[in-house]
């Protein structure tokens, strides 16, 4: 594949997805610990270190999507939204890959995840995954439920009381799953 790749949401930005830079690990470091800190879509409890970081998200391949104009003042360019790709299981398992996505919470609505996902899924087929299993995903979280779905996934398990949210809720997660071939 090409990178980066290009796309105009729907606020009318012009945004270009690509790996991620060594210096833009902080950034969407930082970017996931709002994420973890709002409760409502990821397990973890805490802020994420830079050790912790490094083994969650960058230990297989890294994206983020950026804005794609050219700024005239040399400004670096404004991390929008990030994934990561990994094999879900080791070994005779890792066919099947995992990924875990985050947005700029002001961002969100605007296509960006439907770009991020359409992209990991051509991404995930192009590095020879042959399928993609999302191992959590709240039941409370219909807006990325609502996008996996229509981009094919299937509801293939359901973890009963499997999170508790920032608020106390306890939630059911689900299980997701597309096949690639």
């Amino acid at each position: 594949m090409n990178f980066p790749l290009i796309k105009v949401l729907k606020n009318g930005m012009l945004v270009e997805l690509d790996y991620m830079h060594p210096q833009e690990q902080e950034v969407v470091r930082a970017l996931l610990n709002v994420v973890i800190i709002e409760g409502k879509t990821y397990p973890q409890k805490q802020p994420l270190s830079p050790t912790e970081f490094s083994a969650y998200w960058l230990s297989k391949d890294a994206f983020v999507v950026r804005t794609s104009v050219v700024d005239p003042t040399h400004k670096p360019k404004e991390i929008l939204g990030a994934f990561y790709l990994k094999p879900n299981f080791p070994g005779r398992c890792s066919h099947i890959c995992n990924a875990g996505f985050i947005v700029q919470p002001e961002l969100r609505g605007q296509g960006l995840g439907r770009f991020m996902g359409e992209a990991m899924l051509a991404i995930a087929a192009n590095l020879g995954y042959e399928a993609v299993m999302f191992n959590l995903v709240f039941e409370t979280n219909i807006p990325s439920i609502t996008l996996w779905q229509s981009l094919g996934f299937k509801i293939i398990g359901r973890i009963p009381g499997a999170a508790k949210l920032e608020n106390g809720q306890v939630v059911d997660a689900l299980i997701l799953y597309h096949t690639l071939r």
